[in-house]
């Protein structure tokens, strides 16, 4: 019987003789490029023009600042508390007052009575130095976040011609200082996280695990500001969540751009423990650290509640820090309770379309030397031509999230959610608008994002860059003139009856 040979074929040897084949690897990842714009070559130049634009924002914001002389609206709290703190160490317990929010803006607010008295320039001063300082902050915020030093100024100078924050920088009220603390802590971690992707990016390539970062005092000094945010106001802590896990979140991403295969466990192992001590122990030491006086004081409120009731479960827990719990156990219940009618009080869906301003001064009875009605007004009203792009950006903002997911983007939504959404928790809470000026540097971030689009790239034609740079500064000179023509009613310039009438644009003004 015939052995029938295998049939010959040009495909090559047989599979036998073929060499054995590798095992098949996925290629390693390729570590991607940051798409964080790079930082203009102007270090010196940028912060010599931000300085400027703050010193003009701090002129601006004195010329008139003592008129009137009189408490107005929520002055009537805070001012006369920190008076109490610089002549007793803490908020004396008069007993027909209920302390509710932590010392430490009332502390800021102090500062300027020490210098120039119980007066209206002593308790409106800090404030507006807290103004021009977040308008320095946010320029130099939006110069890094977008890799312009003109758009950084643009941002910068939308908030100096905001009517609200114009307003709010000129009162003896807290939100201002919350406003430049959660400002700063956040200019802060975003130089934390540029500086932990450059540092990554330069150890390419990078072990499997990651190595240990260093010291972090970016990271820390973020901490430190969202603890004193908190010690101003309590609303200081969902910024200071949002961005503990975005930062953890910026970490992660920059470990898988280096190509570590496992970048949240990384993350993890290398970037959690330091951003529990930076942004959570270092706030809360900051924050306790801010109740100094109240441990000290004989008469505080609430100082001397667990002697009174020795009754407890935690009978290990010393009595001042018992006081201490239950006192800002009192506080949750009002603040969460708080629901008593006011006519200035609004909504925050109502927030973004200047709905319901505040009137903070109002005078019946003036006349000129011709015997005609003057109006010397008062309105916390944001610049409208300002405000009512607030909602087109934020549309803006998700777009940028969603086709391009861009970092930048990102932080404005984040931070928008942190600021403003949050209020929406409890829609029957009594709201004022003036709870939008921590999170309206954000708002202002998110124009600035939309005027970098219609300015254009870098490398776009000339005549496209020259458009762009017109368009952009057209709408500038809009905010400004619209800001120039609200002045009056925002500084309580005198006005004729007719006057102040064009300036009421809604029914809600009134």
């Amino acid at each position: 019987m015939a052995v029938l040979a295998p049939e010959r074929t040009d495909a090559g040897p047989p599979p036998e003789d073929l060499p054995p084949r590798p095992p098949r690897r996925w290629p390693a990842p390729r570590p991607r490029v940051d798409r964080a714009p790079p930082l203009p070559a102007d270090r010196l130049l940028s912060w010599v023009l931000a300085a400027a634009l703050g010193v003009v924002t701090l002129a601006g914001r004195l010329v008139g600042i003592t008129y009137p002389d009189t408490l107005l609206f929520d002055e009537a709290y805070y001012p006369p508390e920190a008076h109490d703190l610089l002549v007793w160490g803490h908020e004396y317990n008069r007993g027909y007052t209920f302390i509710v929010h932590p010392p430490l803006g009332k502390w800021l607010i102090a500062a300027g009575e020490q210098v120039f008295g119980y007066t209206s320039l002593g308790w409106r001063l800090p404030s507006a130095v807290a103004g021009a300082l977040a308008v320095v902050l946010l320029a130099r915020l939006a110069r890094r976040l977008t890799g312009s030093t003109f758009l950084g100024l643009v941002a910068g100078l939308l908030l100096a011609l905001d009517g609200f924050a114009f307003t709010v920088s000129r009162i003896g009220l807290l939100d201002v200082f919350l406003q430049v603390f959660v400002l700063g802590a956040v200019a802060c971690l975003v130089v934390d996280r540029d500086r932990v992707r450059a540092r990554i990016a330069g150890s390419l390539p990078v072990p499997a695990g990651g190595f240990r970062l260093g010291p972090r005092g970016w990271r820390i000094a973020a901490g430190l500001l969202f603890g004193c945010a908190c010690s101003v106001k309590w609303s200081g802590v969902y910024f200071l969540a949002a961005c503990a896990v975005l930062s953890l979140f910026w970490e992660r991403s920059a470990w898988r751009a280096a190509g570590v295969p496992k970048p949240t466990v990384t993350t993890l192992r290398r970037g959690l423990p330091g951003a529990t001590w930076a942004l959570a122990a270092v706030p809360v030491l900051t924050y306790v650290a801010g109740f100094a006086g109240w441990f000290l004081g004989e008469t505080a409120q609430g100082r001397w509640w667990a002697q009174r009731n020795p009754e407890t479960a935690f009978p290990w827990v010393p009595d001042a820090l018992r006081s201490w719990w239950h006192m800002h156990a009192e506080w949750w219940t009002f603040h969460n309770g708080l629901s008593t009618p006011h006519p200035w009080e609004s909504g925050p869906w109502t927030w973004l379309v200047n709905g319901r301003p505040i009137l903070l001064w109002n005078p019946q009875g003036l006349t000129d030397s011709a015997g005609d009605q003057v109006i010397r007004y008062i309105l916390m009203v944001g610049t409208p031509t300002l405000w009512l792009t607030f909602v087109p950006a934020l549309v803006w903002t998700l777009w940028r999230i969603v086709a391009r997911r861009d970092p930048a983007a990102v932080l404005v939504a984040v931070l928008v959610t942190a600021g403003w959404g949050t209020w929406f928790l409890n829609p029957e809470r009594t709201m004022f608008v003036f709870y939008m000026a921590p999170v309206l540097p954000f708002f202002v971030l998110g124009v600035t994002l939309v005027l970098q689009d219609v300015l254009g790239r870098a490398h776009a034609p000339a005549w496209r860059r020259t458009g762009g740079l017109a368009a952009v500064s057209a709408y500038v000179a809009v905010v400004a003139g619209t800001f120039a023509f609200f002045y009056p009613v925002l500084a309580g310039r005198p006005l004729s009856h007719a006057e102040w009438l064009l300036r009421m644009w809604f029914p809600s003004w009134f």
